[in-house]
């Protein structure tokens, strides 16, 4: 088996050497959920929300006062083999249609007030195609991850990892089934709704990519050059850096997942501040979750991406957090406590 490239050292570095979560901060926030005025563990995952911002913000207190949402846009080669739908082009109409404020998420994001940043990668430059070459090489992976990490640098408290990119689904595909086993057949899905045939489509060209790489997927890193997309490695570096800046993650459907699996299969625990949104309709999603061992918040039956189910679990979030910091206590309200 090859070596695995020198340009991907640091980036294994990152996600070995991963700080731990703040557990006393979890303990604060269990001493304070205990005096609020309601039975103990009522509000259900709602408190384990409240736990998990704590943990990973590193605060006692914690607190969203920049929540965003991030959607990394990227085309794909692969698409060149009638795996979707749609036609690369509309990638890059979508972005506009995101910074226009006419998309879903763009509405969400108005809404609930989280902010939204897009991240366009060299749309005009799809990858190669999968089937009869390298998604990218080493170098480009290696700084299409780097580049990812930028979505750290206006300071977020919480970030939604979203994508855009047509083909995407095909590629997501590809990376888990090379990371988890199996075959195109029992990765892919409809995407943006091919029929019969483009879903067949979708798993010849799977396929293929396994026999053109075979040899050189022996490393999640190398895997993810090989099989994935800019959008991909892209997250997997916000994710990396968020990590590191101590910033909690909520982690959207099937295709942002495969950001996550890629982290999980160098190190396990790299992804421990990882919420993951909700339950993709893209039917192999729910067994990507369950190979790490992952329970989603949501199960919306949703499958439109671009950071929606994970704008709306930052929603169920900045609840949560609502009722923590707002709710009386049982002294405050001169409610009498649970009898002894």
């Amino acid at each position: 088996m090859p070596a695995l490239s020198p340009a991907f050292s640091d980036i294994v570095e990152l996600l070995t050497a991963v700080p731990e979560g703040d557990e006393s901060a979890v303990v604060a926030v269990r001493a304070h959920d205990a005096q609020l005025t309601k039975p103990p563990g009522s509000l259900g995952r709602l408190e384990e929300l409240v736990e998990f911002l704590a943990r990973w913000q590193h605060r006692s207190t914690p607190r969203l006062d920049n929540p965003m949402v991030t959607i990394f846009a990227g085309n794909h080669g692969v698409t060149d083999q009638g795996v979707s739908a749609f036609p690369r082009e509309v990638t890059a109409q979508m972005v506009a249609n995101f910074t226009n404020g006419g998309a879903a998420i763009s509405q969400i994001c108005a809404l609930h007030e989280i902010n939204l940043r897009v991240f366009e990668l060299a749309l005009e430059l799809p990858t190669g195609d999968i089937t009869r070459e390298a998604a990218l090489d080493d170098q480009m992976c290696a700084a299409t991850i780097a580049y990812g990490m930028e979505a750290v640098a206006g300071k977020p408290d919480l970030i939604c990892l979203g994508e855009m990119g047509i083909g995407n689904t095909t590629i997501a595909a590809a990376l888990y089934a090379a990371l988890f086993g199996g075959t195109g057949v029992d990765w892919v899905g409809r995407g943006t709704g091919v029929d019969d045939a483009g879903l067949a489509r979708k798993a010849a060209a799977v396929d293929e990519a396994f026999a053109y790489h075979a040899g050189h997927l022996d490393h999640p890193l190398a895997i993810l050059a090989r099989l994935g997309g800019r959008e991909i490695a892209a997250m997997l570096g916000a994710l990396v850096a968020a990590r590191h800046q101590k910033v909690p993650v909520i982690v959207d459907g099937y295709v942002a997942t495969a950001a996550a699996a890629v982290a999980h299969a160098v190190n396990p625990r790299a992804i421990d501040h990882c919420l993951f949104a909700h339950v993709s309709a893209e039917g192999a999603h729910a067994k990507a979750l369950a190979h790490m061992g992952r329970t989603a918040l949501l199960d919306l039956g949703m499958r439109l991406g671009e950071g929606s189910g994970a704008a709306l679990a930052a929603v169920m979030a900045k609840t949560a957090l609502h009722l923590h910091t707002n709710m009386a206590t049982f002294e405050s309200a001169a409610v009498s406590g649970k009898s002894a």
